[in-house]
């Protein structure tokens, strides 16, 4: 199996790493995750089915994945200024205003966006803040899974 692309909207709070972390937990809780759900469809709201957990921590379930990974948020463990493994980074004004031509796209402009996934490396997470009426209104979450 390749690579999946996968991708959550939440509602905007200016402390990303917070919205992460609440993320991860909801996920985890339903149990749309790899190895519960083979590959959950996205994109993932609150009320998408979710089967529930089957493991005890977010831990042990990314330990049972092993290297093909949750293929969810689960595998984005924290936030981070650069791109890497397992993290998830901001994308520069520059490379937001390439991808939709404004550094405050909207959630449209996000979702139909197909050059979006193509810049991602497997196992690496961004976030953009999606934007209503020249406010923030949503964080989208995207990434690739590692396999």
């Amino acid at each position: 199996m390749g690579g999946e692309p996968w991708f959550y909207f939440v509602q905007y709070q200016a402390d990303i790493n917070r919205a992460l972390q609440a993320l991860r937990q909801r996920e985890f809780t339903a149990g749309r995750y790899h190895p519960v759900m083979p590959m959950p469809p996205f994109p993932v709201e609150a009320n998408s089915p979710a089967p529930g957990a089957r493991h005890t921590s977010i831990q042990d379930a990314m330990e049972e994945a092993d290297a093909d990974g949750t293929r969810s948020i689960l595998d984005m463990e924290t936030v981070s200024d650069s791109p890497d493994f397992g993290v998830i980074a901001p994308l520069s004004d520059d490379v937001l205003i390439d991808l939709f031509g404004t550094s405050k796209p909207t959630r449209e402009m996000i979702e139909w966006n197909e050059d979006l996934f193509e810049m991602l490396d497997r196992g690496h997470g961004v976030y953009i803040v999606a934007y209503h009426d020249n406010k923030p209104s949503e964080i989208f979450f995207g990434g690739y899974s590692y396999d």
